[in-house]
């Protein structure tokens, strides 16, 4: 993990970036629901003026993970409220998997809360995210069944916390 720098992306890293996000969901079947999500994944533009963005560099200079960090009230918004931050789109490119780098995001989401001041951060995952929840819940993140929710009939979100 020592050859993974975590930081904002560079406008020239938002187009790879984007690419991270949709290879690492379709590489575990995410995007087969076909709702359009992968447009969304892909521009990181966008999600970089209405949120922040972290980005998982490698010693060579590539984008290997990506996770976009989300204030309560804001567009990217789905389950923060008040006094919590809340993260989306979490994601490792399927050849970088098991370096510490999802774990590493996360960790970065947890310093941006603390130095934000807040005490709290929420996240939902579809339901069959199961080795992301088994990363959310080995960092000691807990259900918040309560504000589990489903965009689409067919797909259904499940919410995490936790205490930072």
């Amino acid at each position: 993990m020592g050859d993974v720098e975590i930081r904002p992306p560079r406008p020239e890293e938002y187009a790879a970036a984007g690419e991270v996000t949709v290879r690492a969901y379709e590489a575990d079947g995410h995007l087969a629901d076909d709702v359009g999500y992968d447009a969304m994944l892909r521009d990181v533009a966008r999600r970089v003026e209405k949120a922040e963005v972290l980005v998982a560099v490698d010693g060579a200079g590539e984008v290997v993970g990506t996770v976009t960090v989300v204030h309560p009230g804001s567009e990217y918004a789905e389950v923060s409220r008040p006094g919590e931050l809340e993260f989306r789109m979490l994601a490792v490119v399927p050849s970088a998997r098991g370096r510490g780098i999802g774990e590493a995001l996360i960790k970065a989401v947890f310093d941006r809360a603390r130095a934000l001041g807040l005490r709290k951060v929420v996240l939902s995952s579809v339901d069959r995210m199961h080795s992301a929840h088994r990363l959310y819940e080995r960092l000691g993140f807990t259900r918040l069944a309560e504000r589990d929710w489903r965009p689409f009939p067919h797909i259904s979100l499940i919410a995490y916390q936790i205490d930072c």
